[in-house]
């Protein structure tokens, strides 16, 4: 079974000018962007193998992807 993407783009495609934007201008966007984009790499090593975790590391890691897709999601509807 192939495995979702989950880098922003893919996840919030609608908003791809309005992220692109907000990492040039605004400093915490760009901090919460890194972030989420070097955890993704992170459960994207553990989903395929590459690095081994127990399940309870895996979705500690997943809700804290998801909180920060949720605080840049916040951010990107209040910037539109």
């Amino acid at each position: 079974m192939p495995l979702d993407k989950h880098d922003l783009l893919h996840e919030l495609p609608e908003y791809k000018d309005l992220i692109h934007d907000l990492k040039v201008s605004d400093r915490h966007f760009s901090k919460l962007f890194a972030e989420y984009h070097d955890l993704d790499h992170e459960i994207h090593r553990f989903e395929t193998g590459v690095e081994n975790c127990d399940d309870s590391h895996l979705e500690e890691r997943k809700k804290l992807r998801l909180s920060l897709k949720d605080q840049m999601l916040d951010m990107l509807k209040k910037a539109a």
